[in-house]
């Protein structure tokens, strides 16, 4: 009897690890980086050269604390930190899942080396073991880029498609 129970304790809590705990290690850049263009078609990027390249590092042991940092070649983000919203891991959006292929969605915030106007910051971890970055800030109809000092408030959609690299990122 004791034996039957062990076994069920056992299967219960392999049944847990596997469906609930998933293992990001992978995604950790430790001296590396992830690497890549903005993908392109003027239909999903606003506010975004056509060229800009993205660079992050991510610390997969402290996604909720402390993730990595962000660059774009075209100086908009400089080391940036990805700042993490601490009450967003207690809500539902925590869970966001979208298209196939992401094994988890995760927001952040950032502020751009030239204006106080944070953007939204989204990365996917990829089942590939890249990760897409999606950067969001304002929408058509916002107050004018010259109504807020230094056009903080310019609608900026881009999508960034990354692959991990083993060298680090480098300053625009």
């Amino acid at each position: 009897m004791l034996v039957r129970w062990l076994a069920v304790i056992v299967a219960v809590i392999a049944l847990g690890l596997a469906s609930g705990c998933r293992d990001m290690s992978r995604f950790s850049t430790g001296s590396g980086s992830f690497q890549g263009p903005i993908v392109q078609g003027s239909f999903v990027r606003a506010g975004l050269a056509d060229d800009v390249r993205m660079c992050i590092t991510l610390d997969a042991d402290h996604l909720q604390d402390a993730p990595g940092f962000v660059s774009t070649s075209d100086g908009l983000f400089a080391q940036t930190p990805l700042r993490p919203i601490p009450q967003l891991w207690h809500d539902p959006l925590s869970t966001l899942s979208f298209g196939e292929g992401r094994e988890n969605n995760l927001i952040y915030a950032a502020t751009p080396t030239s204006g106080p106007a944070d953007i939204m910051v989204i990365v996917s971890l990829m089942q590939s073991t890249g990760v897409e970055v999606r950067l969001l800030r304002g929408a058509p109809g916002s107050p004018e880029p010259s109504e807020v000092e230094g056009g903080a408030n310019e609608p900026l959609f881009g999508v960034f498609a990354l692959s991990k690299e083993q060298v680090p990122c480098s300053t625009p």
